[in-house]
């Protein structure tokens, strides 16, 4: 009978030292630091929010009772006088209307080119592009203001007179008044110049985070370049969408120095956005600020209480959209 001979195992794995691991109470100690920090961040910036409502209510009563006119149907603009008279009529309707414009003409152009570096670009060409973006955003808005009030505007006497030839029937694009081109639909312009590269930028980000397993599935099916974006890309960046273009529009709300060097400023309502004048909360409390009173200062701060209402609402009603339409979150896309 043949011997068997024993089979050579190899031999054992020499145990691990175990990892000493850090005590517990060390990572629930710095759970607590995290949360009370993040937690006590979120209660500062509302006291800091809720600081400045105050400010701005109560110096705002002190105004608008004195204000022997309707604050808010006044057509006229003069806290010095006896009686002081005052109201936000034009300012309200010229804030608006330039940033209707401003957004009516940024938004589609910033989604166009924020596809255009995320999916349509070579890797070479959309980082520079991309660069310049972001670099434009960081623009200071007085240099906006110069360009615009140098280049833009005498540029744009010939669009003006083009509109008010093939459009003037619509009103709204009919000249009526002689002057350079300082009015409510040129600061509209420059305004959706300067919010440009936020929205961009912004609506860049999103499209980059599409899952990659959507587009590719899309693709698999037999789908075109253009109907992935559709189907898969669009909806999933709706939220950042609507997020950059409030970005963007509470910039173009505020915005004071380039519209002050740019408008030229009357307290006149007009809907023939190219006729020169009109004005906004901004340009009104940079321009009077400096030689205004005390009252003044306060009749002023009053605009700036409507104008931090107004953005208020504004982030409140994107805020209402995203929360109530869940497929602009992302998750069904």
């Amino acid at each position: 009978m043949a011997s068997t001979t024993p089979i050579d195992m190899p031999p054992a794995p020499p145990a691990r030292p175990e990892r000493a691991g850090r005590p517990k109470s060390t990572g629930q100690l710095g759970d607590k630091i995290f949360l009370g920090l993040s937690r006590g961040s979120g209660i500062l910036l509302l006291v800091i929010m809720a600081s400045i409502a105050v400010f701005l209510t109560y110096r705002s009563v002190l105004a608008i009772s004195k204000d022997e006119g309707n604050f808010l149907t006044t057509f006229d603009w003069n806290p010095a006088g006896d009686p002081p008279v005052f109201g936000i009529a034009v300012l309200l309707f010229g804030t608006v209307v330039s940033s209707i414009i401003a957004m009516v003409i940024a938004v589609p152009i910033a989604v166009g080119i924020a596809l255009f570096i995320s999916h349509y670009a070579p890797r070479k060409l959309a980082a520079p592009i991309a660069y310049v973006v972001d670099l434009l955003a960081a623009v200071p808005s007085i240099v906006y203001g110069i360009w615009g009030a140098l280049v833009l505007v005498p540029y744009l006497e010939g669009l003006n007179l083009w509109l008010d030839q093939f459009f003037g029937w619509t009103y709204i694009f009919e000249k009526t008044e002689v002057g350079v081109a300082r009015s409510l639909f040129t600061v509209g312009i420059l305004l959706a110049i300067m919010i440009l590269p936020i929205v961009t930028s912004v609506s860049r980000e999103v499209f980059l985070q599409v899952p990659k397993m959507n587009e590719e599935a899309a693709l698999a099916l037999g789908a075109t370049r253009w109907e992935v974006i559709r189907l898969s890309v669009l909806p999933f960046g709706r939220s950042g969408i609507i997020s950059a273009s409030m970005l963007g529009l509470g910039r173009a709300l505020g915005e004071t120095m380039a519209v002050a060097t740019v408008l030229s400023p009357s307290f006149l309502i007009s809907l023939h956005l190219l006729n020169p004048g009109g004005g906004t909360f901004a340009q009104n409390i940079a321009a009077k600020f400096g030689e205004a009173d005390a009252f003044g200062r306060d009749a002023l701060i009053a605009s700036g209480l409507v104008l931090f209402v107004l953005t208020l609402l504004v982030n409140g009603a994107a805020r209402l959209i995203i929360a109530r339409r869940k497929e602009y979150s992302g998750a069904n896309a």
